[in-house]
């Protein structure tokens, strides 16, 4: 069994964990104020906070990193503005956290869903899928299992720079939402 710990206790952190614990998976939970000092106990660690936050979170844990997989769901946008990505061209908030914690394994999912889908596991009439990039394979295969174990769909996205590509559907997502053109309680679903 997978065991996560979850940084963040925001409506995504409790969406995550929801479908994760009923899948069957272990999670915990770490708090704003007890970051850097409760321990990683996860195999698998999610950033569960915007991307903001980020820097902190790795600063304050560094090399206890180290053979974990961590999991990106930022959408690194200008929150001021909502008008641009703030990582480089090219460049994904995933690729910045991997080169950041090279001792661990960098996965960007959970940036393409809001929390209300994750949580009804539907987005309209569609299974709520999870979108899944990463440079391991079995890193991505042990995640979608959790995923699917809790009624979830997932897919594997490809490599790690495919989280470039699926920032920017989040971010056209949360843009359409914040603008009132989509509800927060619908998005972008997944037909097969």
């Amino acid at each position: 069994m997978t065991t996560f710990t979850i940084i963040g206790t925001g409506s995504m952190a409790n969406a995550i964990g929801g479908v994760l614990a009923e899948g069957g998976s272990s999670v915990s939970y770490i708090a704003k104020d007890q970051v850097g000092v409760a321990p990683l106990d996860g195999d698998v660690v999610i950033l569960a906070v915007p991307f903001p936050a980020v820097d902190s979170i790795l600063a304050a844990y560094g090399e206890a990193f180290d053979g974990k997989v961590v999991v990106d769901i930022t959408n690194p946008l200008n929150f001021e503005t909502f008008d641009s990505l703030v990582v480089p061209a090219g460049s994904s908030a995933a690729a910045e956290i991997q080169a950041r914690i090279p001792g661990a394994t960098v996965l960007k999912a959970f940036n393409t869903n809001f929390a209300a889908t994750l949580a009804s596991r539907t987005v309209g009439e569609l299974t709520t899928t999870v979108l899944i990039a990463g440079d391991s394979a079995p890193a991505k295969a042990a995640l979608a299992a959790a995923v699917e174990a809790g009624g979830l769909g997932a897919i594997d996205a490809g490599s790690l720079a495919r989280a470039h590509e699926l920032e920017a559907i989040g971010f056209a997502q949360l843009t359409l939402a914040v603008s009132e053109k989509i509800g927060w309680t619908g998005g972008f679903g997944v037909s097969r």
